[in-house]
């Protein structure tokens, strides 16, 4: 792609931008925005204060001390970022595509004269179905895998599936496997904590747990119901770090005799799937959604039903080979290719608007 673009991101209203996010939409704003940027765009990303962007940060407020009240943060965010949006086109400089990875700001395209490409991160279920009703012309969509694709072939402008990666230079195999099973993610219910507690029990290894705890009502009291309690208890051998730096979580995955992804949730896509693979650790998942996608059966781990059947795969786990595991992530997880693909979609998106009319010349 010749044409360098200006290009607004718009970020998740509720959680800084940054390399250590728990949440995984909001780790793929930050590697793509990047990774774009390096390639020579002008790129802005419409945040919470404190996020941590390449380019340039329009800061849209502060992270909220109820995220429960999301309606009125959520309206805060949209308003200002329009407000942005409408004062950039009457510079000389106005957007020439906006990247949703909100989640909820593109049913208010139809307010700016620019192309908005909205990537679906989540399963069909998540979103409220007024949000596919009367979808503004100049919004264009892409999902993260086959499997969540499916769920949305009915979507006007559909631009196809562009799969997540990480930026494989953050991680690497270990040289020595600790006697310890891994949990990584958000503490709620749908990611399966609680399923890889009795796992790890049932395999007779101890588990950590490494993650963050969402100041939300509902996830503060599963933490406290479902977690909690194994972590006050003797024998359990559970033990729990909280919000992991990159650092701990890249050594935590080198040393893990495997990673337990017990989801209960359709997963559109798994980050830490791919950066387990990247630290040639084999991982162990339900099979929800897209982690079969995302999960090479035999070569970067297993692909289970139950948690019976998890634990039963643990003793399996040695047979992955951390080379050929890595060379797996090499092959389909890359930043780099992500970019490549999202670089070509936004050429697609552009030129579309453009031959239709709904972007300003």
């Amino acid at each position: 792609m010749s044409a360098k673009l200006r290009i607004l991101y718009v970020a998740y209203p509720l959680a800084c931008v940054s390399l250590e996010s728990a949440g995984g939409a909001e780790q793929m704003l930050y590697v793509v925005e990047r990774e774009i940027f390096l390639r020579g765009h002008a790129t802005t990303v419409a945040a919470c204060m404190g996020s941590q962007i390449t380019g340039d940060l329009f800061p849209t407020g502060r992270v909220p001390c109820q995220p429960d009240r999301f309606a009125q943060r959520n309206a805060e965010h949209t308003a200002r970022v329009l407000g942005f949006l409408r004062c950039r086109e009457k510079s000389t400089q106005p957007f020439d595509l906006v990247h949703d990875k909100s989640g909820t700001f593109w049913p208010n395209a139809g307010e700016v004269d620019v192309p908005v490409l909205a990537t679906l991160h989540l399963p069909r279920g998540f979103y409220s179905p007024h949000m596919f009703e009367n979808i503004p012309p100049n919004v264009f969509f892409n999902c993260v895998s086959e499997s969540q694709a499916r769920w949305f072939s009915d979507l006007p402008n559909d631009m196809g599936v562009v799969r997540n990666g990480i930026r494989l230079e953050q991680f690497s195999p270990g040289t020595v496997r600790g006697d310890y099973l891994l949990w990584v993610g958000r503490f709620c219910y749908e990611k399966g904590a609680h399923l890889a507690i009795q796992a790890a029990q049932c395999a007779g290894l101890p588990l950590v747990l490494a993650g963050q705890i969402y100041p939300f009502s509902h996830h503060q009291e599963y933490f406290e119901r479902e977690i909690a309690p194994y972590l006050n208890t003797p024998g359990a051998s559970v033990s729990y770090v909280d919000s992991p730096t990159a650092d701990q979580k890249r050594t935590l995955l080198q040393n893990a005799r495997a990673v337990l992804v017990p989801s209960i949730a359709e997963e559109t896509s798994s980050l830490i799937t791919m950066e387990a693979s990247a630290s040639g650790t084999p991982v162990i998942a339900f099979n929800r959604g897209a982690l079969p996608e995302v999960v090479a059966e035999g070569v970067t781990g297993f692909v289970v039903d139950s948690v019976e059947e998890m634990a039963a795969k643990v003793s399996a786990a040695g047979l992955i080979n951390p080379t050929a595991c890595r060379r797996h992530a090499e092959l389909h997880y890359s930043s780099k290719r992500m970019a490549a693909e999202y670089e070509r979609l936004y050429a697609a998106v552009t030129r579309a608007a453009e031959f239709r009319g709904l972007a300003a010349a």
